[in-house]
């Protein structure tokens, strides 16, 4: 078969994410700033695609067909991407890495992701990107990303957790394919899936709410808002990293790492 077996995954996977936790400092912080760049461009052409297409199930049909495009870079290139890595889990739960080297490689790559997505975010927004449909794209974005400061805890926490559950499959459905095609098709399905329900990905919205909040200081952008009666009021730095990015971060982590855990205790080989 050109396909690994779910335990040859699993084992693979705790060698790759002992590996993820012995990387430099400085590695992690580049290769999760690549990262961040992946998912924030695959964000940007979700958005540009779809933010003409009316009704929300073709919104949302059509983002998830696009975004996937930014995981299948991710994995390819070897970047480092904090959702993903999250199954770091099934290396400690298997004794090859240290919870230590895990929080050490998830803290540089969330900080690396960070700093990638919103570049992009800051780039798209003063070179004039969002100005397509006559700056219809910009109002899109700042509408989708009220939306999600506007998020309850709750609600955000188990959003996050779904949302995680699909990625971190997908890496792993990922690395059971032996080419190319293999590779990519693995990781494309569970992440559209993500995306149609509208689940939350931290490294996302690292792109999507800082292009909104910097989109937001654009006065012709502003003046959009404004005509279209969309309240941005609840749209702010603080709303976004302590009403979104906290409660769907939390999230992440539980739905990576509760299916590392998973993943492992079915198929990983015991040792006595």
């Amino acid at each position: 078969m050109n396909l690994f077996s779910p335990a040859e995954v699993v084992a693979n996977y705790a060698a790759a994410g002992a590996a993820k936790t012995r990387l430099p400092v400085w590695k992690i912080l580049l290769l999760g700033m690549l990262a961040g760049f992946c998912i924030a461009t695959a964000a940007a052409a979700a958005n540009v695609i779809s933010h003409n297409a009316g009704a929300a199930a073709s919104v949302r049909l059509l983002s998830g067909l696009v975004f996937p495009l930014g995981l299948i870079m991710v994995i390819l290139l070897g970047a480092e991407l904090f959702t993903g890595n999250c199954l770091i889990s099934i290396a400690v739960l298997d004794g090859t890495a240290t919870v230590g080297g895990m929080l050490r490689n998830w803290s540089c790559a969330y900080v690396g992701n960070f700093v990638g997505a919103a570049l992009t975010a800051a780039a798209c927004v003063y070179a004039g990107q969002l100005h397509y449909s006559d700056g219809g794209l910009a109002l899109f974005t700042m509408k989708l990303a009220a939306a999600k400061c506007a998020l309850a805890f709750v609600p955000a926490v188990l959003l996050g957790v779904l949302c995680n559950v699909l990625v971190c499959a997908a890496v792993l459905l990922a690395l059971s394919g032996k080419d190319l095609c293999g590779r990519a098709a693995g990781a494309y399905f569970p992440v559209a899936f993500f995306v149609m329900c509208g689940f939350e990905h931290s490294v996302a919205n690292m792109f999507y709410v800082p292009a909104a909040l910097f989109a937001k200081s654009v006065p012709l952008y502003a003046q959009k808002a404004a005509d279209a009666g969309l309240d941005l009021s609840g749209l702010t730095w603080k709303n976004f990293l302590a009403g979104n990015l906290l409660p769907v971060t939390l999230g992440n982590v539980v739905g990576g790492v509760l299916f590392g855990a998973l993943m492992w205790g079915c198929f990983a080989k015991k040792k006595t």
